[in-house]
């Protein structure tokens, strides 16, 4: 279960709601593990069974209005049941005046509590914004990153392969460039979504040259801070031994941070021009996901015609058999 610390939480967004810690400074390594926020309404009443410690817990007018017109011996212990419930932390909305029961309650506890200009609503908003992206599962991938027509590829490969050549190539060809040698990884909701590290955006490693800034080279259109991946391309050296797809008809995926992201093998040796594949690999996805198979409809014009053939000794194969009978037929010859 993903999680971060208070502390992260109040570095990464303390600017967007300028927030403002009043209280329970100690508390801040207390860890935050949902995304979703809490208006507790109800537990500022008495009624603590479904506060959950672990969001974070928002006071605006209408808690603040209500613990106002609380008698002073009612507020103390009504605030004290609530902050009791080992709160990860507390933002109090619109500089509205807190109470002092409140104030004491959280710093006794050791519970963060904070304190915005903004309103309810724009907290809230951009709370959740934050925590998703920053909960959201992640992990770093050795490869290379390119927008290709507006489809994320994912390209991977054994150290040496040709993957940055490729992906310069592309971007000499009007694509453009995500992430080189590192790609980080992160998954919101059942989208996968790729970037470089600061430390290495915009530039791309190509032995014999080094290090080129493509921004600079090729102008920062030529570049994305990051990009959805949609298609994951895998190189490899021909290799003589392994039967490669020849039809287009097999479907191939990967799971990356639990989401199957659509795969393909490419076969690599001198004079192929890999670049050219990838990109043609981008544009057939286009055409896939908007209904046009071209291995599909071979194969269904095939099955056609086998259903209309009606000569004594005529035998028309599907596309699959149709590889599987030139492959042999290579073998043969070789």
């Amino acid at each position: 279960m993903s999680a971060i610390t208070i502390d992260e939480f109040f570095e990464h967004i303390h600017d967007a709601v300028e927030l403002r810690l009043c209280a329970g400074e100690q508390g801040l390594e207390r860890l935050i593990t949902s995304s979703r926020i809490q208006k507790p309404g109800l537990a500022l009443a008495g009624f603590t069974d479904f506060v959950n410690p672990t969001r974070v817990q928002i006071l605006g007018e209408t808690e603040l209005n209500y613990l106002e017109t609380l008698p002073d011996e009612a507020r103390g212990p009504a605030l004290q049941a609530f902050v009791n419930c080992n709160l990860c932390c507390i933002i109090v909305t619109k500089d509205q005046v807190m109470p002092s029961e409140l104030i004491e309650q959280c710093q006794d506890n050791g519970t963060p509590l904070f304190l915005s200009p903004r309103r309810s609503s724009e907290v809230i908003r951009k709370t959740i914004a934050y925590l998703d992206d920053l909960l959201s599962p992640r992990c770093s991938m050795h490869g290379v990153l390119v927008d290709v027509d507006g489809i994320g590829v994912l390209i991977t490969g054994v150290s040496g392969i040709g993957k940055s050549e490729c992906a310069l190539d592309l971007v000499s060809r009007g694509h453009r460039l995500v992430a080189d040698d590192v790609v980080e990884i992160r998954r919101r909701g059942e989208d996968l979504v790729g970037q470089a590290s600061e430390l290495i955006k915009n530039l791309i490693e190509v032995r014999g040259l080094g290090i080129l800034n493509v921004a600079e080279l090729y102008g920062v259109a030529a570049t994305r801070d990051h990009k959805r991946i949609e298609l994951h391309i895998e190189l490899e050296f021909w290799s003589e031994d392994r039967s490669y797809d020849r039809t287009g008809l097999e479907a191939r995926s990967r799971d990356l941070l639990g989401v199957d992201v659509r795969s393909l093998l490419i076969p690599v040796q001198p004079g192929r021009n890999v670049a050219g594949i990838v990109e043609v690999a981008a544009r057939n996805l286009m055409l896939t996901l908007r209904g046009h198979h071209a291995a599909s409809d071979l194969n269904d014009r095939i099955q056609v015609a086998i259903n209309k053939s009606e000569a004594p000794g005529r035998h028309l194969r599907t596309a699959a058999q149709l590889a599987e009978v030139t492959d042999h037929i290579e073998d043969e010859v070789e």
